[in-house]
């Protein structure tokens, strides 16, 4: 959207998703600021680039994009999401989920897929596999 137009492409779901340099999927996005925060629920059928704080309910129906600044407390629900900030309580990811070095959680995680990156820590626990989702 804002940044470099390089692109790549990620496999997801059995299908290609193309993303630009931010891990953002092509299409529209829906941006939450730093210096933002919302409370209560938060719903969107778009993809979320979120670098502010969200207190309550989070779900996206397509990729969830977790700043470094990022903060959920409370409740996600999402198709895939890369997270570089802090979550304090459960996420579920029907497809991919992507710790990156600086991501934080603390709660209930479960996920289709997890990728975890040296430097990523959660603590709680972790239900990993298409069987969590049937």
């Amino acid at each position: 959207m804002f940044g470099s137009k390089t692109k790549e492409k990620t496999k997801t779901n059995n299908q290609e998703l193309s993303t630009n340099s931010n891990g953002m999927a092509q299409g529209t996005t829906c941006v939450i600021a730093p210096g933002t925060r919302i409370e209560g629920k938060f719903s969107t059928t778009e993809n979320v680039r979120l670098d502010g704080v969200i207190v309550g309910e989070v779900s996206c129906d397509k990729r969830m994009v977790m700043g470094e600044s990022g903060q959920v407390e409370g409740t996600i629900v999402t198709v895939d999401s890369a997270v570089k900030g802090k979550v304090k309580g459960e996420i579920k990811v029907s497809g991919t989920l992507h710790l990156h070095e600086t991501a934080t959680i603390d709660g209930t995680i479960i996920a289709r897929k997890m990728v975890v990156d040296s430097g990523a820590s959660y603590s709680g626990e972790c239900k990993v596999g298409d069987h969590h989702f049937k």
